[in-house]
């Protein structure tokens, strides 16, 4: 991400693309190779017979069709084909339908976390500073992580040069993570939801004395029965995803492992955080983060959640954070006594934007009861960062010298690959990030206004979002705080997918 200034003080920011690969046409690399190697072989069946050419050569277009043909968000019809198979066998097989608690097929009548999450499992360890936090880990894919929650200090009445400082420092980190050890993934989920107003009415109870006089006791009662309403409450938690994995110089490290691995790293992560307007980060606890969790999947408990926190803590434990029930259709997704929708972004902002880029997509809307945005970040290493900039910076210049007319796009791809290279060669980080946006909701019969709602919030923050249709569930859970990387989970390696 680069940074400029327009004026005195108004800076932008920009200079993000999407990774592509050398091709012809809307074809990528490995549609290339096949188009290449299939016209030889109509060469060679041209000098056999050129019935036999033709028909090689019709059935060569119709492989390479599906994969050059591609709608406004990039993806190809052989992309779009397969995720409609994949959603007819999942329904076939009736994985699309998850029943826990005492009548489901958990065990033990637990109501364990559907999906990608189903393995998971939650313990509770100590930093370095003694300090406990929640380790969740997946023995699938060897994860672990560890999710901090913040006290996001917010722009408002505060001096563009301070946002300006917030976002520098928020750079810094995110390029920190680049060398942290084992880290494989990154998360930041901004949620927002209506107020109960249980912690006002809480805060006003113990600071109200029996002999107060009258006109305070009710300006106070007047405060509890009027700022609640339209109220919002915001949350802010990352997530950071560690691989247990064999690597250089190091074995495969088990929960335990790990655990200590963290715990050592985890305050100069927290304390990082400080000049980020990221506000006090602290690490969520194992109940906190059940809690959490099942909250998202039944919101519908949450005034019962908050009001049991007053009093000792809820009692939550991960085997019953997840839903009772859950059922994922094509374009959304129930789980209990609600019904959420998830987008991706498809393409960021084009040209510069300036810092405030995301505040009207990450405010509370009044048509959607619950709304979690989440950035995911994966972090490359340095040396992986230099081979990035350097392979895009040439296929970019392929692209462009390949083409007999030449496109503006091809041009600014090439100077901002150009750009990228540079700010690499001096030190900056390099950094895949991505989007989702969940919005919930109580009735079905509210889907279309949030629907509606978020068309609005997201043309204002210049995104192109896509609905992840028939993988509603996966996504839902991927916006959540749990530190899902998943593009780790999928069968089809992310080196393959990136050249289709």
């Amino acid at each position: 991400m680069a940074a400029t200034e327009t004026g005195e003080r108004q800076r932008t920011y920009g200079n993000w693309r999407r990774p592509q690969t050398a091709g012809v046409g809307g074809l990528g690399m490995f549609g290339t190779a096949i188009g290449l190697g299939g016209l030889v072989l109509v060469v060679l069946a041209l000098l056999v017979a050129w019935q036999l050419a033709i028909v090689m050569l019709v059935l060569l277009t119709a492989a390479l069709a599906p994969m050059a043909v591609r709608d406004r968000h990039g993806r190809s019809l052989f992309q779009r084909l397969g995720a409609r198979l994949g959603w007819r066998s999942t329904v076939s097989a009736g994985s699309h339908i998850y029943r826990s608690g005492p009548l489901g097929r958990t065990g033990h009548g637990t109501c364990t976390l559907p999906g990608l999450a189903a393995a998971s499992d939650l313990s509770e360890r100590q930093d370095a500073w003694g300090r406990p936090f929640a380790l969740l880990s997946y023995p699938t894919t060897n994860h672990h992580v560890v999710v901090l929650t913040c006290e996001a200090d917010g722009a408002s009445l505060v001096d563009q040069s301070q946002v300006d400082t917030w976002v520098a420092h928020w750079g810094q980190w995110l390029a920190s993570l680049a060398t942290e050890p084992g880290l494989v993934g990154a998360s930041v989920t901004v949620e927002t939801a209506v107020d109960t107003g249980i912690r006002l009415a809480q805060e006003v109870t113990r600071n109200t004395v029996e002999d107060a006089p009258p006109l305070a006791k009710q300006m106070l009662a007047d405060v509890l029965a009027s700022y609640p309403a339209g109220s919002a409450q915001i949350t802010t938690r990352i997530a950071l995803t560690y691989s247990g994995a064999a690597r250089a110089g190091h074995e495969r490290r088990d929960a335990d492992e790990m655990a200590v691995l963290i715990g050592n790293r985890l305050p100069g992560l927290a304390s990082g955080l400080a000049m980020t307007g990221a506000g006090l980060a602290r690490p969520m606890t194992a109940s906190q983060l059940a809690e959490a969790v099942r909250v998202a999947y039944d919101p519908t408990v949450a005034t019962l959640v908050e009001e049991a926190q007053s009093s000792g803590g809820s009692g939550i434990t991960w085997a019953d954070a997840g839903p009772t029930g859950a059922e994922a259709a094509w374009t959304h997704y129930r789980h209990d006594g609600a019904y959420s929708v998830t987008w991706s972004m498809s393409e960021a902002p084009r040209g510069a934007v300036l810092s405030s880029v995301l505040t009207s997509l990450m405010e509370p809307a009044e048509d959607i009861a619950r709304k979690r945005v989440t950035l995911l970040y994966r972090p490359h290493d340095p040396a992986t960062a230099a081979r990035v900039v350097e392979r895009d910076k040439r296929d970019a210049e392929w692209r462009m010298n390949n083409t007999k007319s030449v496109k503006a796009r091809d041009t600014t791809a090439v100077r901002a690959a150009q750009q990228s290279a540079e700010e690499e060669a001096s030190g900056a980080g390099v950094v895949r990030f991505s989007l989702l946006v969940t919005a919930t909701v109580t009735d079905k019969k509210d889907l279309p206004r949030a629907e509606a709602a978020l068309d609005t919030l997201s043309g204002s923050s210049r995104l192109a979002l896509r609905l992840v249709a028939g993988s509603q569930a996966a996504a839902f859970a991927a916006a959540l705080p749990i530190g899902l990387v998943l593009p780790l989970h999928l069968v089809v390696p992310s080196s393959i997918r990136d050249n289709l």
